[in-house]
């Protein structure tokens, strides 16, 4: 996959002005933004690890702060609002909501997870669940 089948110019025209700007008050200005969205954008849609990040995208130590930097910051979420906001402006986003009813059958070591909490274990290194009268 390449840098140019992540983002197209008109994708990231929209984006860009949401991020914040690449030189501080003070420091050296950081690496383009582009690039490092881009890599956060393939990690997602590829499930690769970190680590395995493509060196088109630079230094994935680079891409994954870039990334943390701006989830605590709510660049991501102003990002989201802004195009969620433009689409629905224009008509774009259906809002209609299906919900699943489905009941699923939890595995039988999964349905007593809560009755470990009761009483700590025994030698066995099981839980013992404490009788009631």
């Amino acid at each position: 996959m390449t840098r140019a089948a992540v983002l197209s110019d008109d994708m990231w025209a929209r984006i860009e002005p949401l991020l914040p700007p690449l030189k501080g008050a003070m420091g050296k200005p950081m690496r383009p933004h582009r690039p490092l969205v881009e890599g956060a954008i393939y990690r997602y849609r590829t499930g690769v690890a970190w680590r395995d990040l493509p060196a088109e995208f630079g230094p994935w130590q680079t891409v994954w702060k870039r990334h943390h930097r701006f989830s605590l910051d709510g660049t991501w979420d102003r990002v989201l609002s802004a195009l969620q906001s433009a689409a629905d402006a224009d008509g774009d986003i259906d809002w209609r909501v299906s919900v699943d009813s489905t009941v699923s059958r939890v595995h039988q070591h999964g349905a007593t997870a809560a009755r470990s909490l009761l009483k700590p274990t025994s030698h066995t290194g099981g839980s013992v669940e404490l009788q009631g009268s």
